[in-house]
């Protein structure tokens, strides 16, 4: 039997489904709002939630994450009546299991509920009861929990596995810790850098090449792809990898087999293919720079990094961690932080992610090489000028902000220009704070507003609002 949350604010929905989640043999309790839904669902532990959009002191979208990572993890059901698409996209994007419109109907909830609680006992026997070890991804925020639940189920298997993520986000790391707790960790794991293969020799560091094949090649050597036989194969960057190597590599995905440069018999090599990229590779197949054939290959299965700047209170912990191991390496006593300085860090966008970081914590150690605490004098100059620009930049847009909102229109024209103009002005603040606070996601500032994409568009370009980031 399973514990199954429901949160809506129709008592007529709930009564409802209550009533179906108990003919399905499952207990059933009940929330009318997003605080007493995450209370109950802190307590009770539920093993499913349906959760419903709309609720009279916030958004469920937005309570969701913090659902799918209580203790339990439950599956989550968003039940709506608005039949929105950019809903149902953040819904999923989300982790929700599946995204319901209102009113339910017997056959559509009992579907949806039983191949929820389907997947979830399976997910446990496979992965939930595995021991990752995980212990150099550092971070406790809901963004990097989900790449860690993407990483369980590509530990579990041996399919393809593709990794995106901005430059510095751990993506290397993530391929390791992949490597290290699926089965073919005893074997070897092999970094081929797509960004730096030799201009030439592409092909024989890569399959190898048999004495005499070209001049220079004094020996017979054998490649990477080959050393990888038996364990995994990491391809770092593969959007920088060749297009005239591309056809020749998806060759190699498809039987495992390849010809040394020189060499006149095939060679073949039982490797697991990891794969990482900061590129949109789905952009680069529209323009023909890459495979679509081999984008299939690669993404068999699939783990997405956030960049730091969205891991909530991630940074903190991540600088402290880092501090810890440069300490250790440097033989130095451990060093103290100044509140004020972890609270510039958090403030910092941090455009090169968790390798910016770790360099600007060994840039501070080396300045406070003999204080005992760490103070932001002991930052990059760089980092601080940028944050000294970002906040005196704020403190001026928002005082310019209160200027334009106490500036009322004048009082000579009519009751409606007035209006209008009062009106108008009104939708221009709200619409830049919306973009702003939204980060420029359409899908997200949409759900927070309530507007469809095309209403939010037209007032974006009625007040000449960018919706593109810069």
């Amino acid at each position: 039997m399973a514990r199954i949350l429901i949160v809506d604010d129709d008592p007529s929905v709930c009564r409802l489904l209550s009533r179906l989640v108990e003919r399905l043999g499952h207990e059933a309790r009940t929330a009318q709002t997003v605080g007493t839904g995450l209370e109950k669902a802190r307590s009770l532990n539920p093993d499913l939630v349906l959760l419903d959009v709309r609720l009279p002191d916030g958004n469920g979208l937005e309570a969701l994450p913090n659902i799918r990572y209580m203790p339990s993890s439950p599956e989550v059901i968003i039940l709506t009546g608005q039949g929105n698409a950019d809903g149902a996209e953040v819904a999923i994007r989300a982790g929700a299991w599946d995204y319901l419109q209102k009113p339910p109907t017997k056959d559509n909830v009992t579907l949806a509920v039983k191949r929820a609680l389907d997947y979830r006992a399976e997910a446990r026997k496979t992965i939930d009861t595995r021991t990752l070890d995980t212990s150099e991804i550092v971070g406790t925020s809901v963004q990097l929990r989900e790449s860690l639940s993407q990483l369980a189920h590509a530990s579990a298997g041996e399919a393809s596995v593709l990794i995106s993520g901005e430059t510095g986000t751990g993506k290397e790391l993530f391929a390791w810790a992949i490597h290290k707790n699926g089965p073919r960790k005893m074997g070897n794991f092999v970094v081929v850098d797509c960004a730096a293969l030799p201009e030439g020799l592409v092909e024989s560091t890569l399959f190898g090449h048999e004495k005499g094949a070209f001049t220079g090649a004094d020996r017979s050597r054998k490649g990477l792809v080959l050393e990888a036989d038996g364990g995994t194969l990491f391809l770092d960057e593969v959007g920088e990898l060749p297009q005239s190597l591309q056809k020749a590599f998806l060759r190699v995905l498809q039987d495992r087999t390849f010809r040394p440069v020189g060499g006149k018999r095939q060679v073949s090599s039982d490797f697991r293919l990891i794969s990482a990229t900061n590129r949109a590779l789905d952009r680069m197949v529209e323009t023909g720079r890459f495979r679509e054939d081999l984008l299939f290959r690669l993404r068999a299965t699939t783990v997405d990094l956030p960049p730091l700047r969205r891991r909530d209170n991630d940074v903190r912990c991540l600088a402290l961690y880092f501090l810890g191991k440069l300490c250790e390496r440097y033989h130095l006593e451990h060093k103290g932080v100044s509140p004020e300085y972890l609270d510039l860090l958090a403030e910092y966008e941090w455009p090169g992610n968790v390798r910016e970081l770790s360099n600007v914590i060994e840039h501070s150690l080396t300045e406070g090489l003999h204080a005992p605490v760490l103070f932001p004098k002991h930052l990059p100059t760089s980092l601080r000028v940028t944050l000294a620009r970002a906040s005196m930049a704020a403190k001026k847009e928002s005082a310019a902000e209160c200027d334009q909102e106490n500036l009322l229109p004048g009082l000579d024209g009519t009751f409606k220009t007035f209006r209008d103009q009062v009106v108008a002005r009104a939708e221009k603040t709200y619409l830049t704070n919306l973009m702003e606070t939204s980060r420029k996601d359409i899908p997200t500032a949409c759900e927070r507003s309530g507007l469809s994409r095309a209403r939010l568009y037209a007032l974006l370009k009625k007040h000449g609002i960018s919706r593109t980031r810069d």
